[in-house]
Parts: C-alpha cells; structure tokens; sequence
C-alpha cells in the first residue's frame, strides 16, 4: 500500500499515534504522503508502526532495500 492511502485511512487520532511513535510530526508525515521524500530512518519507522502495510520501498525507492534485507537475513542465518 502506498503511505497517502493508508495516511488517509487513518482518523486524527491513529494520525497523531504513527507521528508520535515515529518521533514526528502530523504535518511532516502529511508532508510525505503528498509526496516529499522521507529519510531512511523514517521510512523503516513507518513500515514497523504500520505493520508492513507500507513498505520502504515505496517511501524509498532510490534505496537497495533488497540489499539490506538480504545481508540482515544472511547475518542471522550466520550467527
């Protein structure tokens, strides 16, 4: 799901809740779901507080998420 529908399934108050578990604003986070860049950190914020409904690869696509997810899974297969 891309973060404007699912920003805008969200009532005031589930709204005020990701800003604040993501340590943000409501307007910063409205800021990006009509379509500013977020930073990386913010991106996986969003993606765990959302509960993978959104992915970072939708907030991030010039990011090799792929890349990331491959070495965390290959670093604890390792372990």
């Amino acid at each position: 799901m891309d973060f404007k529908t699912f920003w805008l399934s969200l009532s005031g108050i589930e709204r005020s809740a990701l800003a604040d578990s993501c340590k943000t604003s409501v307007g910063h986070l409205r800021n990006i779901a009509y379509g500013k860049k977020c930073g990386e950190k913010l991106a996986i914020d969003i993606e765990r507080e959302s509960r993978g409904k959104v992915r970072v690869e939708s907030l991030r696509d010039d990011v090799d998420w792929a890349y990331l997810r491959r070495t965390s899974h290959d670093a604890t297969a390792a372990a």
